[in-house]
């Protein structure tokens, strides 16, 4: 390794639904005090969730750049990362309901699995971004095993997914009623 290579940056935010993931992944994109592109990978369904996403652009610093990634995150993390700046991605959780449940493909009640390929493309993505990276997924795994085979296979997969980028992450933190618990760094 040369001494220009980058040294890794990554930091995981994991919580529950209204836990403050997504604010405090932004707050630490602010305290970086680095030029911030911002990784969104929702796909917008219906008019509750388009409010939702309001909610969140109208917190976030105008100036940030935007991606839109609902299927190809690999690709966008690889354009945006660079040396200098801060890529935050909000959420691993959108992005695999994506891969899982494509929105034209609403008639089926049996998920398809998520492309091995696909997460690879990601990992390598993760392993090769220089600069700050800040990921955001929801930890759903806490609760009763779901009923339905479909239910049960995402969370199954995103446990899965989470640990991937738990494992290769610098720092991980689980979020708590609004209050970080650092996991790991």
């Amino acid at each position: 390794m040369t001494s220009s290579a980058p040294s890794r940056d990554l930091t995981f935010v994991l919580g529950g639904a209204r836990s403050g993931k997504s604010a405090h992944a932004e707050r630490l994109a602010i305290e970086s005090g680095l030029p911030v592109t911002y990784v969104a990978t929702a796909h917008i369904g219906d008019a509750e969730f388009e409010a939702r996403v309001a909610l969140h652009r109208e917190r976030r610093p105008a100036h940030w750049s935007l991606v839109e990634a609902p299927l190809d995150l690999a690709g966008a993390l690889s354009s945006a990362a660079r040396a200098g700046h801060c890529v935050l991605i909000d959420c691993l959780t959108l992005w695999l309901a994506n891969l899982l449940c494509p929105a034209e493909d609403t008639a089926s009640n049996e998920a398809p699995a998520v492309p091995e390929h696909t997460l690879n493309a990601f990992d390598t993505a993760l392993a090769d971004a220089p600069g700050k990276i800040i990921v955001v997924s929801n930890e759903i795994g806490m609760g009763v095993v779901p009923l339905g085979s479909v239910t049960r296979l995402y969370v199954d997969e995103l446990g899965r997914l989470n640990q991937r980028v738990a494992a290769t992450s610098t720092r991980a933190l689980l979020m708590a009623a609004g209050l970080p618990l650092v996991l790991k760094g």
